[in-house]
């Protein structure tokens, strides 16, 4: 795991998908950049806890305060954070905590139970 480089791979545990992502954005916005859905997205300034996943690999840094409301201290220190609120440090590995809205696969996002009126 390479801490020193400001571009880093961060994989989502549920679904095997890997992105880049910046040192100096959120992990939201690294996955919205690139056209990925999956994480759900809120308010994005950390108010509303949509975006909530678990740490499971890896090092982020804060990019401001996070409702307790939504990510208690203590889920903080067994990895909780909300994506929209930090950045990674080196390389992540992380699960969605809420519900994974749609699924990833090569940037493209499949709607599924879509019935045709036609």
């Amino acid at each position: 795991m390479n801490c020193m480089d400001s571009e880093f791979q961060v994989t989502i545990r549920q679904t095997g998908e890997r992105f880049s992502c910046s040192s100096k954005e959120s992990l939201l916005a690294g996955m919205a950049r690139l056209g990925r859905r999956g994480i759900p997205v809120g308010c994005l300034n950390g108010g509303c806890g949509v975006c909530k996943v678990r740490l499971l690999r890896g090092k982020v840094q804060k990019l401001g305060p996070i409702s307790r409301a939504h990510v208690t201290a203590d889920e903080e220190l067994t990895g909780y954070s909300l994506a929209c609120r930090v950045a990674p440090q080196c390389e992540l590995e992380l699960e969605v905590a809420g519900k994974m809205q749609k699924p990833f696969f090569k940037g493209f996002v499949f709607r599924t139970g879509q019935v045709s009126t036609k």
